[in-house]
Formats: C-alpha cells, sequence, structure tokens
C-alpha cells in the first residue's frame, strides 16, 4: 500500500458534516509510514477548507467528481478539465427534453451559481438569472447540476442518459435526492486517480481506495483494492474487493489501521 485514495461524504464525512479524531489520525498515520492520502470528492475544491482544521494538512485533492486537481497547501488549481461551450448547451437542453421539471446550479471554478429554482437550502451559492451558456462558460464550468422535485438520482440518471450522447460524462452521488452531476467527456474519480498516481510512480496495485457511492465505481474498480464502505448501494458493495462497515462506525480509520499493521509485518519478514 502506497496510496490511499478516499471518497468524502459517507465515506469518511459523516452526517453531520464532520470527520472523526480516528480517522484523521489513521490518515496521519499513514502519511507518516510514507503513505500518500489522496481525497477523491465530488465536492468543489471549496468544501476543502471546513476538514482544514480536522484533518490537518490535505495536500493535493482530487475535487468535483475528477474535474480538478487542487493542491490544497498552495490553494492553487493544479489541473481543469471544464464542460466545452457546446457541449453545455446541449447537456441542458437534453436534462430538459427528458425532464422538462428539472432545476439548474452550475459548479464553476469560481463557486457555484444556482439557476431558479433550483433553491437555496443546504446549497452556498449566487442565485442568477437564468441559463447563459456563455457567461457561465467563462467562469469555467467543471460540473452542470440537475434536480428534480422526486425520484432518485438513479432513476433520473438513466432518464436522461440516453438524450446526452457522447459529449459529457454524467452520474449520481447523493442519496435520497433526484440529482445529476454532469461534466465535460471522461471526466471520472478513476481516470483522474490513475493518472495521478502514475505521476507519483504508484501502480494501481499499491492503490487502496474506499467509497460509497456509484461515482465511486471506477476508482474502486481500478484500485488494487477497492473497499466499499457500507452496504446502503448494493452495486457499489457488488463491485468493491471487500465491505466494511459504514462511515458512522469509523470503519475507514479501523481499515487504514490493519493495512497499515499488515504493511509493517510484511515488510519485517
Amino acid at each position: 500500500m502506497r496510496l490511499i485514495a478516499t471518497d468524502l461524504d459517507g465515506t469518511i464525512v459523516r452526517h453531520d458534516g464532520t470527520v472523526s479524531p480516528a480517522t484523521a489520525q489513521a490518515f496521519a498515520l499513514a502519511r507518516d509510514a510514507g503513505v500518500q492520502v489522496v481525497l477523491v470528492t465530488g465536492r468543489p475544491m471549496r468544501f476543502l477548507k471546513q476538514l482544514r482544521p480536522q484533518l490537518g494538512r490535505i495536500g493535493t485533492a482530487i475535487c468535483a467528481n475528477g474535474a480538478v486537481v487542487y493542491d490544497d497547501d498552495a490553494e492553487r488549481v493544479l489541473e481543469a478539465s471544464t464542460v466545452p461551450l457546446h457541449a453545455l448547451e446541449l447537456a441542458h437542453a437534453a436534462v430538459l427534453q427528458a425532464a422538462p421539471d428539472a432545476t439548474f446550479a452550475v459548479e464553476t471554478l469560481d463557486g457555484l451559481q444556482l439557476l431558479p429554482g433550483f433553491g437555496q437550502g443546504a446549497w452556498d451559492g449566487d442565485t442568477g438569472q437564468g441559463f447563459d451558456a456563455r457567461a457561465l462558460h467563462a467562469r469555467g464550468v467543471i460540473k452542470l447540476l440537475a434536480k428534480r422535485p422526486h425520484g432518485s438520482g438513479a432513476e433520473f440518471e438513466d432518464a436522461v442518459r440516453p438524450h446526452l450522447g457522447s459529449s459529457v460524462s454524467v452520474t449520481h452521488s447523493v442519496p435520497g435526492t433526484a440529482l445529476i452531476e454532469i461534466a465535460a467527456a471522461g471526466v471520472d474519480k478513476a481516470v483522474t486517480l490513475a493518472r495521478h498516481a502514475e505521476r507519483l510512480g504508484i501502480a494501481a496495485e499499491d492503490v487502496v481506495a474506499f467509497g460509497d457511492m456509484p461515482n465511486d465505481l471506477g476508482m474502486l474498480r481500478w484500485a488494487g483494492l477497492g473497499v466499499a464502505v457500507g452496504r446502503a448501494q448494493p452495486a457499489v458493495a457488488a463491485a468493491a474487493d471487500r465491505v466494511i462497515d459504514a462511515c458512522e462506525a469509523d470503519s475507514v480509520a479501523t481499515a487504514v489501521l490493519e493495512l497499515l499493521q499488515i504493511r509493517d509485518e510484511a515488510e519485517a519478514r
């Protein structure tokens, strides 16, 4: 084990938005042992600042489902895959064709833009006047978010996917909400993680990945050891090499400590 890649929400970030001291300590021990720890999340990079007091140094993180590689130490975007203008326009139209009741928000490199009807609620962003593709594109769109008032994310994705074509990628990661996330074609946690690991000279078999939602599937399959956190998503559990307890039980912390012990014992032989 040379690299630990972990999702955030539902994997190490609990329902109250916190990371347990046990998890923070396990990651600190891993780093002290020379293991790279990379946060791989659907969240935008601005979300990381609230984790710093809990996790300490974050280092490089992969955000927005792989659309952004972010150096949290320097607070700098290292690379970004933004949605081309034409693809953004097509995706917006395709979603409305499949789901006329959909509302939208746009995650850009400089913040979140909530479009009319999307609603504030737990979303911390600016409210816009309407879908102006050119103005949004100029800000660097990393995700187009679409939401429906009913159904699930999986049902919404299944309804929209046939209309999207190959110009964008689509996934969902919010349980209990009909919300889908649309990014540039080819954007995926696994693709960006593999590229990052290659830059570090780390092979897939030396990577342990933790995740709990469908947007983690590619990452869990790519890693040498893919670990599903909980069984809330049967497809995720089925794709993983190992299934552990839910996030609230500090299961990732326990697994990391076990893996470090196994590694230490192997190196001592």
